[in-house]
């Protein structure tokens, strides 16, 4: 499991909340739906905060708070004229207060200055038993966004009025419904491509699809038969309504946790795979505490259709840098291929129980060439890789060429800073989770412990 326990919130983060809802404006709906240009467009016109946002940066880009404490942010979708949209979550993996209001987060800055000064929310909110969700995304000019509670989820569509920001309607249409939202994985993180289809990630109930999840030494199911419902990408359609969630519509398979999920630029689809925990242990007799804390890889994949990426059955050993026999189908400690040799490698692989949580491929053109085509990756930060240090609460960048990673090994840290001087997971004042590209060539992260959203911008010279 690869998602926070999130800390309570404090008095002192309460009063900053109060404040930040005084100093920005709320807008009604217009009598007319004109397209609105909103001044988060102009990346030139925004000012870069002395600390940038308490983050670190290469040289020459910089960064403000774009909004702050606006609950558990997960993954960012930027609207056409540079409104941006944040889902957030709720539920078990957060404690303390749920922020009032709808779970869906409109943002708005019309000064140029960096900052959100309209924010809104929308959609059902605590009291009619939502609990948010993870996936967002445009298509179309109507936003698609996961909401649900611990039961079960569902991608619902939105019609959005540019004046207003907020739907047209108050009611939703549901695009699929039924999603899982039991066991250790119940997010849905998704994608939209040119024609409509949904691409979405179906994380694992389990760990390992043990017979006794997270126990130890218990065996795998044979068949891991929770891979139908759970364990990979499903795909379903933009234009159609009242779709139901089934085992048909599986895309590709054996991917644990796919929580960052993004098409390039060529249309081609990728996502991350969180590496399954507990290795040391729950097989304490063949991995040592520091195998536990660095195995396994966390992964970058080119997801192709019926693609098996290896889960359960497999993990990526980054220091082989290949997949091996997971202990619970006759792994002997990282030696054994066997059915491995089969199963599709990653592209790219990040060190152990980072947590990726956020993923997109950079098109724009205010960033240096360098960056071009290239991928952006948000790390939520680890929880299990004692008795070393946690890490990871970061964003990295992969160089693509020709279309793949320049280096699979190889990737550089892009922002830091995020967790501040204690980078536990109950501590980390900031969390990295969504990541997305806005139409001026800036990006956007979200962080669900703090509820921050930075917007980065290049300043610099150098192309």
């Amino acid at each position: 499991m690869r998602t926070s326990y999130g800390s309570a919130r404090s008095v002192a983060l309460a009063a900053a909340v109060i404040a930040l809802n005084g100093c920005v404006k709320s807008e009604g709906s217009s009598k007319s739906d004109t397209m609105v240009a909103s001044s988060t467009q102009t990346a030139s016109t925004s000012k870069c905060a002395a600390d940038n946002g308490g983050i670190t940066l290469p040289a020459g880009f910089c960064a403000s708070v774009f909004a702050d404490s606006i609950g558990h942010a997960r993954h960012i979708a930027v609207a056409s004229n540079g409104d941006v949209y944040v889902n957030t979550w709720s539920g078990k993996y957060y404690q303390g207060a749920t922020h009032a209001g709808g779970f869906i987060v409109a943002l708005r800055d019309t000064t140029g200055d960096g900052k959100a000064d309209i924010i809104k929310r929308f959609g059902p909110d605590a009291q009619q038993k939502n609990e948010g969700g993870t996936g967002i995304g445009f298509y179309k000019g109507a936003l698609y966004a996961e909401e649900g509670d611990t039961i079960a989820k569902r991608i619902v569509r939105y019609h959005i009025s540019t004046d207003s920001m907020t739907p047209r309607v108050a009611t939703a249409d549901i695009i699929v419904n039924g999603l899982p939202a039991n066991g250790d994985h119940p997010m849905h993180s998704l994608v939209i491509d040119a024609s409509g289809g949904i691409y979405m990630d179906v994380g694992s109930a389990s760990n390992s699809c043990q017979i006794k999840n997270r126990t130890l030494v218990s065996p795998g199911h044979k068949p891991c038969i929770e891979l139908n419902t759970r364990g990979g990408i499903w795909r379903y359609d933009a234009n159609k309504t009242n779709q139901t969630f089934s085992s048909e519509e599986r895309y590709a398979t054996g991917i644990r946790n796919a929580v960052g999920i993004a098409l390039d630029g060529s249309g081609q689809l990728y996502s991350t795979q969180h590496g399954r925990d507990q290795l040391a242990e729950s097989w304490p007799k063949l991995y040592t505490a520091e195998q536990g804390q660095n195995l396994p890889a966390e992964e970058l994949l080119k997801i192709d259709q019926n693609g098996d990426y290896g889960w359960p059955t497999c993990y990526f050993d980054g220091q082989q840098a290949k997949l091996v026999l997971a202990p619970e189908y006759g792994g002997d400690g990282g030696k054994a291929v066997a059915e491995c040799a089969s199963k599709k490698a990653p592209e790219e692989y990040f060190p152990a129980h980072w947590a990726p949580d956020g993923l997109m491929f950079y098109t724009g053109s205010l960033f240096p060439a360098h960056y071009k085509d290239g991928a952006f990756v948000a790390f939520h930060g680890s929880w299990n890789r004692a008795p070393g240090p946690q890490q990871g609460y970061n964003v990295v960048f992969v160089p693509f060429a020709g279309g793949k990673p320049v280096d699979p090994a190889k990737f550089e840290v892009f922002a830091d800073g995020f967790a501040g001087a204690v980078k536990q997971p109950d501590r980390a004042a900031h969390r990295p989770t969504g990541i997305a590209q806005g139409p001026d060539g800036a990006i956007y992260i979200a962080d669900d412990q703090g509820g921050r959203i930075w917007k980065v911008t290049y300043k610099g010279t150098g192309k």
